[in-house]
């Protein structure tokens, strides 16, 4: 099983009898299975397992499912409209008073709209049975069809996805190797800081001093944030390569990420570094709108 996207499509056409059936299923992101189904009226009782076959196949996205059916002409029997026919012949005696006109044929009689019509015969028990099997076999075909579409999507999005977990990953170590550099910049900041603490009238306590001394070193000191990255990046290639639904895992691993970036770039106090931070979390940003697709 490889990664599945929420995005995809499903068609299906088929025959129940004298039905045609046409199955069309949609599905974008969603935060769970949102199903909303379109079924034409006295088909309400399918409502049920076209919901469980959609849940069994799918785990997240919003889906919606429509089912077209059209009825085929049959050669059914013809009935005379007797409540038609006694108001035609109503107005016809009125209408010979008034003018003397000769009667009418039979033929013009039953050529007239509502006089004859085709009645058609009520499916049986066995007859809608075999039709609603019919229209789930066509519902088992779409869906097949939509999973394969997902999983397409799914297989290009894995591509973009580990991709930028690798740029990620070379601008971690990037940043690493840029810290070092920084943190010669700091020190002489930390010894200007240090001398107007010293010179403070009145002097600071020791352990006061200790204490900015140490928040000083905690704010400019971004190895942690550097390790937490690269133990995030390892993370998202264990979850890529899984086979399973992990769409809400990517998705608050994107946000750790973010968060790691954003506490690097505040920490920054090298130009070069800041870069590379603001580098960082426009990748991150590309990878959690990616993210946001996967199932």
């Amino acid at each position: 099983m490889t990664l599945t996207s929420m995005t995809g499509f499903g068609h299906a056409e088929g025959q129940a009898g004298a039905v045609r059936f046409t199955w069309e299923l949609r599905s974008v992101n969603g935060r769970g299975l949102d199903l909303r189904l379109r079924l034409p009226g006295g088909l309400e009782h399918l409502d049920a397992p076209v919901r469980a076959a959609l849940t069994a196949r799918l785990r997240r996205g919003n889906v919606q499912a429509g089912l077209q059916l059209r009825r085929e002409a049959q050669g059914g029997g013809l009935v005379l409209n007797e409540a038609a026919l006694e108001r035609v012949l109503a107005i016809v005696e009125t209408v010979r008073k008034r003018t003397d006109a000769p009667p009418p044929s039979v033929e013009g009689l039953l050529a007239l709209r509502g006089v004859l019509e085709v009645s058609e015969a009520e499916d049986d028990e066995a007859v809608r049975a075999e039709r609603d099997a019919a229209l789930m076999a066509g519902l088992a075909a779409a869906l097949d069809q939509l999973v394969l579409t997902r999983a397409e999507e799914g297989a290009s999005l894995a591509a973009v996805l580990a991709a930028e977990v690798e740029e990620i990953t070379a601008l971690a170590a990037m940043a690493r190797a840029l810290a070092p550099v920084s943190a010669e910049g700091q020190r002489a900041r930390l010894l200007a800081q240090l001398s107007g603490l010293l010179e403070a009238d009145p002097p600071l306590p020791e352990e006061r001093l200790a204490q900015e001394l140490a928040l000083l070193a905690v704010r400019t000191d971004v190895r942690e944030e550097l390790d937490r990255l690269e133990a995030h990046c390892a993370a998202a290639r264990d979850l890529l390569a899984s086979g399973e639904p992990v769409g809400r895992r990517l998705e608050f691993l994107a946000q750790e990420f973010q968060r790691e970036a954003n506490t690097l770039c505040s920490k920054a106090t090298d130009i070069e570094l800041t870069r590379t931070g603001l580098a960082l979390k426009a990748v991150i940003d590309q990878l959690r709108e990616q993210v946001q697709n996967v199932e």
